[in-house]
């Protein structure tokens, strides 16, 4: 556990997969689900993509400043991916205690659920995979967002990040996204059910 820090009945939502297998689609419906739980704005030095805005999707940020934050102690996970790097600061967690959150979803790769995963153990991990290789080449694709070389870097680094699944509390498929979506709504009610949750629930009745 990270010093100073207070969790405890708060959900700590690790989503992971490889580029193309739906994981923001699946973490926006997620969010939109469930209002009680908010988003981990990540910080990034690369360059942002149209749809993405500042404060939203992620903070936008330069090398230096990172590595400057990264120094002070400020993240609780942080990787380097495709050439850039991506890292969650310790304050999102008490940004979501703030604003009276149930939970806090982190959108990051395996490296980062890793981590999270030491730093706070009672967090929970979820990987999302591609229906098959061939279809993940598609979405990649048809995204229409990257270059040919940098496609065939995600692709390839996609066989990486799946030989990690192991490492997750939960493993879902994402062949038809509603289906997918329904599971990990499911994962998400079972978690916030979870004893240890509600027992000061449980333990205000007795007292009445």
């Amino acid at each position: 556990m990270v010093p100073g820090v207070k969790t405890d009945d708060l959900l700590l939502l690790i989503i992971s997969s490889p580029s193309g297998a739906g994981k923001t689609t699946l973490t926006r419906r997620l969010l939109q689900q469930f209002p009680d739980l908010t988003f981990s704005v990540s910080h990034t030095t690369r360059k942002p993509r149209a749809t993405e805005v500042e404060g939203k999707d992620y903070y936008f940020t330069t090398r230096k400043a990172f590595q400057s934050m990264d120094a002070e102690g400020a993240f609780a996970e942080f990787a380097e991916v495709h050439g850039n790097l991506y890292g969650t600061c310790i304050s999102e967690i008490d940004r979501a205690r703030t604003e009276g959150k149930r939970g806090i979803l982190f959108d990051v790769d395996y490296q980062g659920a890793r981590q999270i995963k030491s730093k706070f153990p009672n967090s929970l991990s979820v990987f999302i995979l591609p229906p098959n290789m061939s279809e993940l080449e598609r979405r990649l694709r048809s995204r229409a967002q990257d270059d040919d070389e940098t496609i065939a870097l995600r692709y390839e680094k996609a066989k990486d990040e799946i030989e990690h699944y192991g490492f997750f509390d939960y493993v879902i498929v994402n062949d038809e996204l509603n289906e997918a979506n329904a599971r990990l709504c499911g994962v998400v009610y079972a978690e916030l059910c979870r004893r240890w949750r509600m027992a000061p629930a449980a333990e205000m009745l007795l007292r009445e």
